[in-house]
């Protein structure tokens, strides 16, 4: 449509007025059209033009404008907004020149409070930015529903945890049962005993208690809310660091580390602490897959808008079917150990709105992917590596 105006207007001294009249008329249809998407949409729109005024916008967005406004075209986008913390974010962003993403903003609207999710993008033509869009859905419904999923999903694993650590308690309870009794039938009919005779049952019950503790800790980490602390984090310098703690162990067990780590890689946002521990996990796992030795791989890069770290091993690997199930609660296809690790991992992982797969086949290894999100307003500069290929 572009084109044909600007050829329109190197030929317009040609033109008749019946022309000239057809082609205002076909405009005019267009610019109906365009008029009508914009009215037509569910969610709040307001159109700026390069010096941030106003040139459309719908009734939707008509509750964010001050009623004290009686002209709003032609205004700034941010000054015909009633809401003082709104306004304010839309002049930095607008003013900056960098887009805001699906940013959460809490506005009573009918003397209601609604969850809305504002997005402020360029508007573009042929490559150079011609104006910006705001644009505002209402995500109250969508969040309570997602709250609701996530309650019934911490529900049923709850639910699938307590069941386990029932099961756990027993084994230990059955135990330190059975050791009183031999203790009781030891002293059955004696005013007095030696106690190297009950010593051994002693440390017995003893080892069982702790073993108690132990689970009763795991499962109370399994459930309680983590406090993290998250700051601004090169994620390689992170991993060199739990790989120097770590590198005598796996030399140790004829462990060989590559390192393929991008650089200038844009920092993450994570508790150094935690990521550490849910790391370390992952390379106790390795070990634990590679008995006779092995490579373990540690690389670091950019996809899909995310940082990604990804922990390889040339293990045992693991069965398909068992794949879904390793970050439940206390699945273990180890002869020792509570089964928590790697969901103390999920948990972490989930802390900080990273998500983690696991790719591997069996003989062949295992690889834990984690995708950490990039924070808003970030440069992503990322330089090629040899031997950093994109990951997975």
């Amino acid at each position: 449509m572009r084109d044909f105006i600007r050829k329109l207007l190197t030929k317009l001294d040609k033109l008749d007025a019946a022309q000239i009249r057809d082609i205002i008329g076909d405009l005019a249809r267009e610019s109906e059209r365009t008029e009508g998407m914009i009215a037509a949409s569910v969610d709040s729109l307001i159109v700026g033009d390069l010096d941030h005024r106003v040139v459309a916008y719908n009734d939707r967005a008509k509750f964010l404008i001050s009623r004290r406004s009686y002209s709003f075209y032609g205004r700034k986008m941010w000054a015909i907004i009633a809401d003082k913390t709104l306004a304010a974010f839309v002049q930095e962003t607008l003013e900056s020149g960098d887009p805001a993403m699906n940013k959460d903003f809490t506005l009573e609207i009918n003397g209601e409070k609604r969850l809305m999710s504002v997005t402020i993008i360029p508007l573009l033509s042929q490559g150079k930015v011609c104006g910006h869009l705001f644009y505002m859905p209402d995500i109250t419904s969508t969040r309570n529903d997602e709250a609701r999923f996530r309650r019934a999903e911490i529900l049923a694993s709850l639910t699938t945890m307590t069941a386990s650590v029932a099961h756990e308690i027993k084994n230990p309870l059955g135990a330190i049962g059975i050791h009183i009794q031999l203790i009781r039938r030891a002293m059955q009919g004696k005013t007095s005993i030696a106690p190297r005779r009950i010593l051994k049952n002693l440390d017995a019950v003893s080892q069982e208690v702790e073993r108690l503790n132990k689970i009763v800790m795991d499962f109370l980490f399994a459930v309680r809310p983590m406090n993290i602390n998250p700051e601004r984090t090169d994620l390689a310098d992170l991993m060199h660091e739990i790989l120097d703690f770590v590198r005598g162990e796996l030399a140790a067990a004829k462990i060989t580390v590559e390192e393929k780590f991008s650089r200038r890689l844009p920092k993450v946002f994570i508790d150094a602490k935690a990521i550490r521990q849910a790391v370390l996990n992952i390379i106790m796992n390795a070990m634990a897959a590679m008995p006779r030795g092995g490579t373990l791989t540690v690389s670091t890069g950019k996809k899909d808008e995310c940082v990604r770290l990804v922990i390889s091993d040339t293990g045992v690997g693991i069965p398909l079917e068992d794949q879904d199930k390793i970050f439940e609660p206390y699945f273990t296809t180890k002869k020792s150990g509570a089964g928590l690790g790697l969901t103390n991992v999920f948990k972490i992982l989930k802390e900080h709105k990273a998500d983690i797969s696991v790719d591997s086949q069996p003989g062949k290894g295992a690889a834990f992917i984690i995708s950490f999100p990039l924070p808003k307003g970030e440069t992503h500069l990322l330089e090629y590596v040899r031997g950093a290929e994109e990951l997975p």
